[in-house]
């Protein structure tokens, strides 16, 4: 009996612990969502709101209509096909970008002098202190034809004429690099200094060379920090709205930019929400095959924790 009320004590604890973030999920995550897929099968009209009500009552029966012109359309129209894989090739070569620049920098942080540490962290924390907009306003000045960079290169005699950066992919893909560098950095520095040090100091005991230290045992055990990273660096990037819409071309196809003109521009709320739900789809199932096949790994071969 002692066991049993320890056990519904426990419970009740755990679920008054995880009952506030749940509910705070369900209200302004999953209930608009479900708004936005509900208008996903509506119709457009001309009106306020502009898309038709799934559910009408007509000569005192209700009917229930489904339309389906939004997916039909995404799925026939080749440019929105352009636009998701245009999305998911810049979000995987910003993501890639990030790792590159991001570890050895988190690495050296993680390292560092724990009296320098802080110091280096809020140099990677501080660009959060500004707004995003006016950062991404920054870069307009540095890129363009006549912004600092060029102005720079011309003085150092690099170049001869202005380089055609602004408006490009280039642009949008230093904007994107520049803009979520530090959500890779931070949570893999959580990871490499928890790491511990003895094992690298047997590994030079033993012959081991730094190279390969690093290979077989820092690497392999920084691996869910970078996954951590480069979750929250593809993941909104692929549907970023404004770094591709200040920074990159009309030929710069971005999900973000085609939902906000459907939704704006076009005032084609039912297309815009078909566009939403299935780039979620397509992030979700990944994920969620990602996230079961770590659980099975955990759980190991008879579906015990390690």
């Amino acid at each position: 009996m002692k066991r049993l009320a320890r056990l519904r004590s426990l419970v009740s604890g755990r679920t008054l612990a995880i009952a506030p973030p749940f509910f705070w999920l369900a209200l302004f995550l999953l209930l608009p969502f479900l708004m936005v897929f509900k208008i996903s099968f509506a119709d457009l009209k001309f009106g306020i709101p502009p898309y038709t009500p799934l559910l009408e009552l007509k000569d005192q029966a209700v009917a229930f209509t489904l339309h389906l012109r939004g997916y039909a359309l995404l799925f026939s129209d080749s440019l929105y096909l352009a636009t998701y894989l245009s999305s998911v090739k810049i979000a995987a070569v910003t993501t890639v970008c990030c790792a590159l620049i991001g570890y050895p920098m988190a690495y050296g942080i993680a390292r560092s002098d724990p009296r320098v540490r802080n110091v280096l962290l809020l140099g990677v924390i501080l660009p959060f202190w500004t707004s995003m907009l006016l950062r991404v306003y920054a870069w307009v000045g540095i890129l363009r034809n006549d912004g600092l960079l060029n102005h720079l290169l011309l003085w150092l005699g690099v170049i001869h004429k202005p380089l055609e950066i602004y408006r490009t992919d280039m642009a949008v893909y230093i904007g994107l690099v520049y803009a979520y560098l530090p959500f890779f950095i931070l949570p893999l520095y959580a990871n490499l200094v928890k790491l511990d040090q003895r094992l690298l100091d047997a590994a030079y005991d033993l012959g081991a060379r730094p190279w390969r230290a690093f290979l077989q045992i820092t690497l392999p055990l920084s691996m869910p920090g970078v996954v951590a990273g480069a979750m929250l660096v593809f993941i909104p990037a692929v549907g970023e709205y404004v770094i591709p819409e200040m920074l990159g071309g009309a030929n710069t196809l971005m999900m973000g930019r085609v939902m906000w003109n459907e939704f704006f521009n076009n005032a084609d709320w039912p297309m815009a929400a078909a566009v939403t739900c299935v780039m979620v789809l397509l992030l979700l199932v990944p994920l969620a095959l990602f996230q079961i096949n770590e659980i099975k790994q955990l759980e190991g071969p008879r579906g015990r924790p390690r």
